[in-house]
């Protein structure tokens, strides 16, 4: 746990288990700021820096920022790998962040037995305008923008049996900037949000409904899944990751009966640069349905709804007509 920080310029620190940190300058302007990094999730090197820097802009999109400038995290086994490889690494993380409108300005590299690449991010937000999990509200509709099971088929990629049709649709999912779906969350007035990322469905909404303090209903019909992903996990292919993010969540979580143990393991499958969860009011749904279609964000379903704290944080039923 990190020492509770006492600073008035503080918008947004760690007690709500946000994406990023908000940090005033000025009544105009504010520090969005992030770290993330980890190690290989497709064997492509350009693509693995294009979906790592895409994870690490996602923090930033989460909060309703822009980003700005960003410094490169690499660890590299030079004495195993080429120096091309890495060439090709930093290449798809500049390609990433020229589309977001970033600057890469520079970084820090060690040697390191296992490749491991990420992004430090800084971004501006106008203070009072930032977006964060804990402004979910009784009767929101949860709206997801990516579809899910990146844990699922990275882990099969690593052991050879995921599909040349599940690689190519889970990478183009993971290279995909969430900024369309933050900047029509702004646009249309939508305040809370989070990104899924390593502690999958579950986890990333029990943060929302702990920091909103509020609970929230899952109707697992209506998930988007990658291709092949229902059936890999079906046949017992899924990441440690994803199995310790089952357990973490079960306290707070009620399971239909009829949900299968494979269906509970999607919902908590650990995800790589994944959408971002949209809290809409139900007055603005099919506006914000709407815009995210003409923006051509690749899932914007409908996944489930706030409701008011229950016994357990999270309900998680088979259809939207299931009762628990």
């Amino acid at each position: 746990m990190l020492p509770r920080v006492e600073d008035p310029a503080l918008l947004v620190g760690s007690d709500t288990l946000d994406d990023a940190a908000v940090y005033r300058l000025s009544d105009e302007l504010a520090l969005v700021q992030t770290v993330d990094f980890f190690t290989p999730v497709v064997d492509d090197p350009f693509d693995f820096g294009r979906i790592a820097a895409a994870n690490a802009f996602s923090d930033i999109y989460a909060m309703g920022g822009r980003p700005l400038t960003a410094l490169n995290i690499v660890c590299f086994p030079k004495e195993v790998l080429p120096l091309d490889y890495l060439g090709r690494i930093l290449q798809g993380g500049a390609e990433t962040a020229r589309l977001a409108g970033a600057t890469i300005v520079g970084g820090h590299t060690i040697d390191d037995p296992e490749p491991k690449y990420g992004l430090a991010v800084t971004g501006l937000v106008r203070p009072g305008e930032e977006l964060t999990n804990a402004t979910a509200r009784p009767g929101d509709f949860l709206v997801l923008t990516k579809p899910l099971g990146t844990g699922i088929i990275a882990t099969a990629i690593k052991q050879g049996t995921a599909s040349s049709t599940a690689i190519a649709a889970a990478t183009a999912a993971m290279v995909q900037l969430n900024r369309d779906a933050s900047e029509v969350a702004r646009e249309h007035g939508v305040e809370g949000l989070t990104d899924i990322t390593g502690f999958g469905l579950l986890g990333h909404l029990t943060e929302l409904c702990r920091a909103s303090t509020v609970g929230a209903d899952l109707w697992f019909e209506r998930l988007p899944l990658l291709p092949d992903a229902a059936d890999l996990v079906r046949g017992g292919v899924a990441p440690g990751g994803t199995r310790r993010n089952l357990e973490h969540v079960e306290p707070w979580t009620t399971f239909d009966e009829t949900l299968e143990p494979w269906q509970r393991l999607l919902c908590a499958d650990a995800q790589t640069s994944g959408g971002l969860v949209l809290s809409v009011p139900e007055a603005r749904l099919a506006e914000v349905l709407k815009a995210l279609d003409l923006r051509h964000v690749s899932a914007a379903a409908v996944i489930g709804r706030v409701r008011e704290p229950g016994d357990k944080l999270l309900r998680v039923r088979a259809s939207a007509n299931a009762t628990i």
